[in-house]
């Protein structure tokens, strides 16, 4: 079983692995098998060692973003979270600001064995 506290902590990594882009650090967050929907309506990325490249693939800058995430509700070993990213112009202003949904489907031993991501933007006036 998980909890809201070791949900927060699996939450807090993956903000510090977007940060530092440390290999290691991104591979602990995820089973070896593990699925990523980064949009649930397309296929999944399949196994950690793709949801790895993925990350490295294309790095953010991290001064260019922030983030905070929290879960919601835990049932089981599925957990929702909620958070924001938002992306920021090298001035500091304002560029992208997305609200997160994470549905996360985790193992015996705290890894995620399935993530999914909904995101959506601020309606603009």
């Amino acid at each position: 079983m998980i909890s809201l506290a070791s949900v927060q902590t699996w939450l807090d990594n993956y903000i510090q692995a977007w940060r530092t882009y440390d290999r290691a650090q991104i591979e602990a967050l995820y089973t070896e098998d593990a699925l990523c929907y980064y949009n649930p309506f397309d296929e999944p990325l399949r196994g950690r060692d793709a949801i790895l490249e993925s990350w490295l693939d294309n790095p953010d800058d991290p001064k260019s973003w922030e983030a905070s995430y929290h879960p919601l509700a835990v049932e089981g070993h599925t957990a929702v979270t909620q958070g924001r990213t938002t992306y920021l112009n090298p001035d500091g202003t304002l560029r992208a600001q997305f609200d997160n949904i994470f549905v996360l489907r985790f193992s015996d031993d705290g890894r995620v064995a399935e993530f999914t991501e909904w995101y959506m933007q601020p309606r603009r006036n």
